[in-house]
């Protein structure tokens, strides 16, 4: 990878509607060549998904909790990823070296739902405890710096 795919992700990641002439015009390529160096960056998974950014409130998902999840177990083995993946509230999970095994970023409608999503990852094999801690306010979230 180079300035240039650096710059390309930079620009995408800004807005990855825009056309390939104008994403060409930002990095100083041709429509062809951003295409071409776009779909190389797809097909090495350095792009893994296009996406929209949703402001989760509108959504009917204003709160926000990261949840230190402990365990007496490994948390990073696929029955317990599936497990997470099959709970639509939660948006993040992290296997974590620290004061617990997992770190799970969930999202919901109101702080009854909240807990029962906590009830819900208390019902996965493994787990023995969780620290909740509720979001307040955001500032900012941010995509990953590109930049070398």
């Amino acid at each position: 990878m180079d300035d240039v795919d650096r710059r390309l992700l930079g620009e995408l990641q800004r807005d990855a509607t825009q056309a390939y002439a104008a994403l060409g015009k930002a990095v100083g390529l041709s429509a062809g060549a951003a295409h071409e160096r776009v779909r190389k960056l797809r097909e090495q998974d350095v792009i893994r998904r296009t996406t929209v950014d949703v402001d989760p409130a509108a959504v009917g998902r204003g709160v926000a909790a990261f949840v230190l999840v402990e365990a007496n177990a490994w948390m990073g083995d696929r029955p317990v990823r599936e497990a997470l993946e099959a709970l639509p509230e939660v948006v993040e999970a992290h296997v974590i070296a620290g004061p617990a095994s997992l770190l799970v970023k969930v999202r919901t409608a109101t702080t009854e739902d909240l807990q029962a999503s906590l009830r819900r990852l208390f019902a996965i094999d493994g787990v023995t405890g969780t620290q909740t801690i509720v979001v307040l306010e955001s500032f900012f979230e941010r995509p990953v710096d590109t930049r070398a």
